[in-house]
């Protein structure tokens, strides 16, 4: 079994910005490795201590053969990581290394594959989903998720509703907290209720070293800040989520960095002022663009590609699939959110950086 090493397991319990990673096409729709290493620098020197790849930003499409991207995207940016770990060793000594991230899909044999693949390349966790397991009974889910965590550390998802994945209790997520290779949970159900149900199961659990992640793109500041507290034998005892994981944070991803501090210094001081809840309502309209929430969310992938091809970090705003593109009406969102929250806009950092991003 696959252990994560402990400087990891201290900065994921610290809570770090972790942005998903897009895939870089050019205007033939094949892989462009110049622009990918940019935009891993780019978030690298926007303040990210990790990034996940393979995951529903990178699209799941690079697992078909006739795109075969799965382990050449991987690797790829397994040499980035490699950089940046390298500048942070040169500039902050003290910084953990970054966090190393990758996306596993499928039923289980695929699933085991990946996270072999994973371990291969020397990933630090596999953030599991569980999608193609919707229908089945939760006690077949948990036997995936044992399976998967025998061969690396594994952060969990709860995705539900946006793109429709399994509907889960809160017995299944306090049963997945005593798989012992369970590193961190990515709360994404957009739904108070379950997000209260896993982070009420991993109290109860005593797991106290298990990491919670936000990935609800509607809520990602409030989140930030809001202490969850339960009673656990008769004693209030309670947990916070110490970071994000999203894909909201591809995008201004220098912004999303400072945000995050912002709100481990408030939530330190036990006090939210009144501007952060504002804060917390911007960076949702922006997320309603980026992510096409008006259309059911099916531009979000192309929106958050729209928006580093605005800024040079991309060649183009493509998809592997040539029918996933912006939604009618979002371009002119995301040029609204953009005029409209400027202060929650990198453009300028960019654009002074591409060219040394792009440079080799």
């Amino acid at each position: 079994m696959s252990h994560i090493p402990e400087s990891v397991r201290a900065a994921l319990k610290t809570g770090v910005c972790m942005p998903a990673m897009p895939l870089a096409l050019d205007a033939n729709r094949k892989f462009d490795e110049r622009y990918q290493r940019a935009v891993c620098r780019y978030y690298h020197a926007a303040g990210a201590r990790g990034f996940a790849v393979g995951v529903h930003v990178t699209q799941f499409a690079i697992r078909e053969p006739k795109h075969g991207l799965y382990r050449p995207v991987l690797e790829l940016m397994r040499e980035e990581f490699d950089r940046a770990d390298q500048l942070l060793a040169k500039t902050i000594p003290a910084e953990a290394p970054m966090v190393r991230i990758g996306g596993i899909a499928g039923l289980t044999d695929q699933a085991l594959s990946e996270a072999a693949i994973l371990k291969e390349l020397g990933y630090h966790a596999g953030l599991l989903s569980m999608i193609a397991l919707k229908g089945e009974s939760e006690e077949r889910i948990l036997d995936h998720c044992r399976q998967v965590a025998e061969v690396i550390p594994v952060f969990g998802f709860y995705l539900d509703g946006v793109v429709e994945g399994p509907r889960l209790t809160y017995n299944f997520w306090r049963q997945f907290c005593e798989i012992e290779n369970v590193v961190a949970i990515k709360l994404a159900a957009f739904d108070r209720y379950k997000t209260i149900d896993v982070i009420r199961a991993v109290v109860e659990s005593g797991r106290d070293d298990i990491a919670l992640y936000t990935g609800n793109d509607d809520t990602i500041v409030i989140d930030l800040v809001t202490p969850h507290v339960f009673q656990v034998n008769g004693k209030p005892k309670e947990r916070r989520i110490c970071g994000g994981l999203l894909g909201h944070w591809a995008v201004w991803t220098t912004r999303a960095a400072e945000m995050l501090e912002r709100c481990h210094i408030v939530s330190e001081r036990g006090a939210v002022p009144e501007e952060l809840i504002q804060t917390a309502i911007e960076v949702t309209d922006m997320n309603a663009a980026i992510f096409d929430s008006a259309n059911g969310f099916v531009g979000s992938v192309a929106g958050i590609n729209e928006v580093l091809f605005r800024q040079g970090l991309l060649p183009t705003n493509y998809c592997l699939d040539e029918n996933n593109v912006l939604s009618p009406g979002q371009a002119a969102e995301i040029d609204r959110v953009t005029a409209a929250y400027p202060h929650l806009t990198d453009n300028a950092f960019v654009k002074a950086h591409l060219e040394e991003w792009l440079a080799d």
